[in-house]
């Protein structure tokens, strides 16, 4: 597999390898003791896969005071998929890296512990799949607003379809993980 470290060096671009023939192809999508070697240890407990229209938005996700990581995969379709960092004590606070990924090249993110998780669709549709490092759980959930000027994130479409929780979601200046629930 290919694995290109994007700006912020925990955040990982990995595209598998794929092997063809005329009957079809064959993917690896994960295999622990490869992801291990790059740095991704933690058991990942939860799989959870989401389908969207082109223009849906969904994020900035993250959950404190129980963090997720994420390995993003889209199985169908195109997405632009960004993490930021939301670590109070990290000297890239507030910072973002992001990648397209595409169902046809079978790439993926690692969104470490410690950032907010969004994407867009830029296909007809999108089918993603995410593996999680903790569990969802409701009260320790929480968005940033994806369109926050201080992030400055250039979301490639416009007029974005949102969910309102989404919408409503906190600006960088105002997080504070202590006024957070849980």
């Amino acid at each position: 597999m290919n694995v290109a470290r994007l700006n912020l060096p925990e955040v990982l671009h990995i595209t598998p390898r794929k092997f063809e023939d005329a009957r079809g192809y064959f993917v690896e999508l994960f295999h622990e003791s490869r992801y291990r070697e790059l740095g991704l240890e933690k058991p990942f407990v939860q799989d959870n896969t989401s389908f969207s229209h082109r223009g849906v938005l969904r994020g900035l996700h993250f959950q404190h005071p129980r963090p997720q990581g994420k390995l993003v995969t889209p199985l169908v379709g195109t997405i632009y998929d960004v993490a930021v960092d939301i670590r109070r004590s990290s000297p890239t606070f507030g910072q973002w890296a992001a990648a397209t990924l595409s169902a046809d090249r079978h790439d993926q993110l690692w969104v470490p512990e410690g950032f907010a998780h969004g994407f867009c669709v830029l296909s007809e549709t999108a089918l993603v799949t995410y593996k999680c490092t903790d569990v969802y759980e409701p009260k320790s959930e929480a968005t940033l607003v994806f369109s926050d000027k201080d992030l400055g994130i250039p979301w490639p479409i416009e007029s974005p379809v949102v969910s309102d929780k989404d919408r409503a979601g906190l600006r960088l200046s105002d997080f504070a993980p202590e006024r957070l629930p849980g």
